[in-house]
């Protein structure tokens, strides 16, 4: 079991609170994604969609691989109107990350010692 890890202490500071109706993060998405790059993920992938006419960002997406567990994470984001922070979703392996499940970042159960067993 790994110790704590940046996300886990995004919650703890209250800067990433989860919300049952949108089954989602309210938080900073550079935050999140600042918070996925200190536990090791290396970005590989960033993008935002504009579609309102004063070309704000409405959304995002993130991707990042761990070189050392082979481990992927990935966050998509929406603006939420009138509101500070977007609304968060985040993956890593294909699980989603919530309040109902421990974030797991220990190494890949599939490589051994960074090859494939």
């Amino acid at each position: 079991m790994q110790g704590r890890n940046a996300i886990d202490e995004l919650r703890e500071q209250g800067r990433m609170t989860w919300i049952d109706a949108e089954d989602g993060w309210v938080a900073a998405p550079e935050d999140v994604m600042d918070a996925l790059v200190n536990d090791g993920f290396v970005e590989c992938k960033r993008a935002t969609t504009t579609s309102r006419r004063d070309l704000r960002p409405t959304g995002g997406v993130w991707q990042g691989v761990n070189g050392s567990t082979g481990s992927v994470a990935s966050t998509i984001w929406t603006e939420r109107p009138s509101r500070a922070h977007a609304v968060v979703f985040i993956t890593i392996d294909g699980e989603s990350v919530n309040p109902r499940r421990s974030l797991g970042l220990e190494a890949n159960p599939y490589m051994d010692n960074g090859g494939e067993s």
